[in-house]
This record gives structure tokens, C-alpha cells and sequence, in this order.
């Protein structure tokens, strides 16, 4: 129940994880037909309002490389094949999805997502807005910084903020996604093991930093990461990552209350009151308490000079 003994706005929300193929000349299909028969119906069934898929979910995570073919795999936000097929389902459902995908506008790329409202409309566009650059994970090669600014969507069922994969590491993203009203925090990933240190494994810290951002804006989360083992042809050789799965729903407080393993597809659901929470969310006072005079140094990048 909600403070004042209505009836609570509930919202269920869901992640989804699986394992990509890459048969580059039917991705676009394979994509569609793998999720659309099995995945987002079966968060439907569950009960989930919006769903979430995966950074990238038309292949495999291609960043492992720099090469010039995988530009073919961009295509242009209008008209986008995979986003008309998504919204028909969306509309179909009356679900929200929030659809990942490689965008080329004109000569530039971006990492971005469209977020689809439960009727199929394109409520716009978000464009990754940090780009990270090191071994398996070369996305400055092929993606732009993102332009749109971080952005709060209103759906039928809640005022969504979506941030990509490495965006999930700065709680600057997060805030200022809660900032403009949103109620839930989603992050689309590829994330896994590193080419260059087979003894590196980043999952707990992945989760805890998430955690971190739900608990700190008293915000439900919702991360879908991929599953299984990619193997991608590069300019030095074969590099390999393991992608660690471990897809999570956080509750307000940064508590996990579902979490998937590392090697099964799987679909996450959990029910939050969002009324409940915003009344909580007030009543913490940490919007209430905040000093946006004193952030200034926020904006500079060695903490001493203006931008």
C-alpha cells in the first residue's frame, strides 16, 4: 500500500539474458524470432510490463576487434528494421522494451537505444554517452560519444532512465537520470571476462556499483547482461570473452531481489509499488538535502580547472 492507504501504481519490471548468435546475414532475424518467440512473451506471461534485452543483442559483441566490415552492421535510427519489429511486439504485448542497437547517422555511429511505449511508439532516442577503450572492449574504434544527454522517459507505466553498459560505472549517469523524474534505472550490457588478464573478474564489482546507484537514489535497477562464450577474429588474432551473465533486478534500497547465474538464458520479473517508493524516496531527504552550488568541481576533470 502507498502512504495515505491507496492503492500502490505497481509495475513489473523484467530482464532477460541469453546466449548471441552471429550469422551476420541473419542476425536481424535470428535476434527478433529467438526473442519475440521465447523471451519477452514468456516476461509477458510473468507478468512484466517493460523488459529489458541486452547491449548489442543482434550478434556478438563485435568491440572485441577494430574492423572496417563490422561498420556494415550499423544501421539508421529511421526505418531501423529491428526497432518496427520490436514496437509491433511492444504494441502486440503492451509492454515497454527498450531496444539496443549499432546507429549510423550520416558519417557518425553510436551506441544507442530507442525506448518503445506499450502502444509501439518511438518515445526517442538515447546515444551511450561513455565510451570505453581497452582490451576486448574497443568501442572508440566504432561508436561516437553520445549527444542526446542522459534523458528520463515517460511510458504508460513509469518514467524510465536508460544508460549503456559502461555508463552503468559513473553515478553521475544515474543521478541525473533520477534527477529528471525517473522512477527505474535500466542498463543494457556486454560485459565479461578480459582478453588480457584471464584472472580478472569484474561481475561482483559490476553488481555492486549498480547497487550503489539504485540505493543512492532510492530507485529500482535493471541489468541484462549476455551469456556464453565469443570468439571474434581480430587484426591480432582470435580474442575471446566470456560473458558472465549474472542479469539483476535491485530494489530501492540497492538490494538484490532477483539475479541470474552465469550460464543460463534466463527471464528476471520482480513487482516494485512505485508510489510506496516515491514516498520513501521524500522522505529520506537526500533530493531534499542536496547542494548543487557546492558540485561545481563535478564539472571540471582534474578537479581544479573550469571546463
Amino acid at each position: 500500500m502507498a502512504a495515505g492507504g491507496g492503492a500502490g501504481r505497481k509495475v513489473a519490471v523484467a530482464a532477460v539474458q541469453f546466449a548471441c548468435t552471429d550469422v551476420e546475414s541473419d542476425n536481424v532475424a535470428t535476434a527478433e524470432s529467438f526473442i519475440k518467440g521465447k523471451l519477452i512473451r514468456e516476461a509477458h506471461k510473468k507478468g512484466a510490463k517493460i523488459v529489458l534485452i541486452q547491449e548489442l543483442f543482434e550478434g556478438h559483441y563485435f568491440c572485441q576487434a577494430q574492423r572496417l566490415d563490422f561498420f556494415r552492421r550499423a544501421k539508421p535510427y529511421k526505418g531501423n528494421p529491428t526497432i518496427i519489429r520490436m514496437q509491433n511486439l511492444a504494441k502486440e504485448l503492451d509492454v515497454v522494451i527498450p531496444v539496443s542497437f549499432f546507429e549510423e547517422a550520416n558519417n557518425a555511429h553510436y551506441n544507442s537505444v530507442a525506448v518503445i511505449d506499450a502502444d509501439g511508439t518511438d518515445l526517442g532516442l538515447y546515444r551511450k554517452s561513455h565510451i570505453p577503450d581497452g582490451p576486448g572492449y574497443q568501442e572508440k574504434f566504432y561508436f561516437n560519444p553520445g549527444d542526446t544527454g542522459f534523458k528520463a522517459f515517460k511510458t504508460k507505466y513509469a518514467t524510465i532512465g536508460v544508460g549503456i553498459c559502461w555508463d552503468q560505472w559513473f553515478p553521475e549517469c544515474a543521478r541525473a537520470m533520477v534527477l529528471q523524474g525517473a522512477e527505474i534505472l535500466f542498463y543494457p550490457t556486454a560485459i565479461g571476462s578480459e582478453p588480457q588478464d584471464g584472472n580478472l573478474d569484474s561481475r561482483e564489482h559490476w553488481k555492486r556499483v549498480m547497487q550503489g546507484h539504485a540505493g543512492a537514489n532510492l530507485v529500482p535497477l535493471v541489468a541484462s547482461n549476455r551469456i556464453g562464450r565469443e570468439t571474434v577474429e581480430t587484426e591480432h588474432g582470435k580474442s575471446t570473452i566470456t560473458f558472465y551473465g549474472n542479469s539483476f533486478i535491485a530494489g530501492p534500497t540497492g538490494e538484490i531481489v532477483k539475479l541470474a547465474n552465469d550460464k543460463d538464458e534466463e527471464v528476471l520479473v520482480a513487482e516494485f509499488d512505485l508510489d510506496e517508493i516515491k514516498s520513501t524516496r521524500h522522505g529520506w531527504g537526500i533530493f531534499r538535502d542536496r547542494r548543487p552550488g557546492l558540485y561545481k568541481v563535478l564539472l571540471t576533470l582534474d578537479g581544479e580547472k573550469s571546463s
